[in-house]
């Protein structure tokens, strides 16, 4: 399983990439992508929307189920991925290069507190 060294985790399978400009980029991690199979529907959370860490705020739906997308951290999202309307199956294609949505989290030191590559593959049992 490809599980990048440079990113953040949730054990809810999220991935977290953190920005330059201080934001945060979230994605599904290509395990969750496998799991869920081909993606046929991504329901993103609107631009302005203030989230609790925890907070199930988009869904992925897939031929074999639909999965509740969870923040990872407190924050505002500041963006949303407008191409995965059309072509949700991107996500299977790369799950590290598809993101979600982007946040500002509420707390800059909060992706210090999710799993790391090493913490995420012991979670999923890719040790």
């Amino acid at each position: 399983m490809n599980v990048p060294q440079d990113l953040r985790y949730t054990a809810t399978h999220e991935w977290v990439k953190s920005e330059a400009d201080g934001t945060v980029t979230v994605g599904i991690t290509d395990h969750a992508q496998s799991a869920l199979g081909d993606l046929v529907y991504v329901e993103l959370p609107a631009v302005g929307r203030v989230v609790a860490a925890g907070e199930a705020c988009a869904v992925v739906e897939s031929v074999k189920a639909a999965s509740d997308i969870y923040a990872p951290v407190a924050g505002e999202v500041v963006a949303a991925n407008p191409a995965l309307a059309g072509t949700p199956e991107v996500v299977n294609q790369g799950a590290y290069d598809a993101w979600l949505f982007k946040l500002k989290p509420a707390d800059a030191a909060a992706t210090g507190a999710l799993l790391d590559a090493a913490a995420y593959q012991a979670t999923i049992g890719d040790a």
